[in-house]
Parts: C-alpha cells; sequence; structure tokens
C-alpha cells in the first residue's frame, strides 16, 4: 500500500524516533509499504517518520546512482534501530532533495564515510562502515530518525530565502506527484 508522505513542519518530522522489537505489530506489511512507497514516489530512501510513524527504519536503493557511483551498484537495504557511531573523511557537497519537502533541492555537506550500527529484517545487529554516495543517502535518513531534515544543514541565509517556499508546503501549497499529510490544512471557503 502506497501511503502519504508527511509534509515539512509537520511535528512528527522533529521528533526523535523510538526503537522497535522484533513484536512490532504488522512489521512485514509496513517495511513491504515503505518499499512501494519509497518506489512509487520516485523516491531514493524512505524514513518511518515520513509517512507518519515514529519508528526507527528506513529503507534505501541507490541503484539510481550507480551509473556515476560504483559502490551503489545493489545496494539495496532496510535500516531497524540504526545508530550513527562515526563520521570521517573531507566533507563534500552535494544537492540533496526530500519527499517531504517537495521541488526544494539544495546543496547540503556532509562526511563521505561512516559507521553505522543497525538491525536488518531479521533483527540481527550489524555494524558497517559506509561509504560515498550510500553513506551520504544513509545520513540523510538517518537524520529523519533523529528528527532533523536537511534542509538544517543549510546556512542561516539559505534558511531565510526558503521560508516561504517551506511555509507554503507546510500550508498545502505545492504540488507533488504523490500524497501528501500537510501539518496546516487549506482553509475551505
Amino acid at each position: 500500500m502506497v501511503m502519504p508522505i508527511v509534509a515539512f513542519g509537520h511535528p512528527i518530522l522533529r521528533k526523535r524516533a523510538e526503537a522497535i522489537t522484533p513484536e512490532y505489530p504488522e512489521l512485514k506489511r509496513f517495511i513491504e509499504d515503505l518499499w512501494e512507497t519509497m518506489y512509487q514516489t520516485d523516491g531514493v530512501g524512505l524514513a518511518a517518520p515520513q509517512v507518519n510513524r515514529s519508528i526507527r527504519i528506513f529503507v534505501i536503493d541507490g541503484e539510481v546512482f550507480s551509473e556515476n557511483y560504483p559502490e551503489a551498484k545493489g545496494f539495496k537495504k532496510c535500516f531497524i534501530n540504526a545508530e550513527l557511531i562515526a563520521e570521517e573523511g573531507v566533507e563534500w557537497e552535494y544537492t540533496e532533495g526530500c519527499l517531504s519537502i517537495p521541488d526544494i533541492h539544495e546543496p547540503v555537506i556532509r562526511k563521505p564515510r561512516i559507521l553505522l550500527k543497525y538491525q536488518d529484517e531479521s533483527f540481527t545487529w550489524h555494524e558497517e562502515w559506509f561509504e560515498g554516495i550510500n553513506a551520504r543517502v544513509i545520513q540523510h535518513e538517518y537524520d529523519h530518525l533523529e528528527g532533523k531534515l536537511f534542509t538544517d544543514h543549510l546556512s542561516h541565509i539559505r534558511k531565510m530565502m526558503l521560508r516561504n517556499k517551506l511555509s507554503d508546503i507546510s500550508h498545502g501549497k505545492t504540488k507533488a506527484a504523490y500524497r501528501m499529510i500537510f501539518p496546516i490544512q487549506k482553509r475551505k471557503r
């Protein structure tokens, strides 16, 4: 089932998501729905808070980047209860976007290498290094679990320049190609 995407300004996007256990209700179905929603909205990753669930799960399929970034070839994973252990390397800039913030793409600076501790769908723990574009996409989705958005990484001036666009999104004044949940509903006249 394709779930609606939560728009910028919704309080769930600012909450730190909660860890889950294998007993989480209908977990397998929820993960399937996350994948389906991500593909139907043309996303590369999708975190549970973006579909109105404050739990520590995100999915990523980086194949779309594989032509320019070989590390993305076949990179498809579900991450549960992820915790970022370390970031290292010389920061690099890359333009990011977000399904919760349609039509805004901005350059974001992140570290190129990260160490992540996470559980897979069988709740087996892994501690793994990720690099390049894979690390970037993980950091973007991980931020959602921590109540952060890519716009938080922008300069104060850039945030001020985007203020009206972000306000429009939170008020439902945007044309996304997918269903969205807006924090501030448009008034009916």
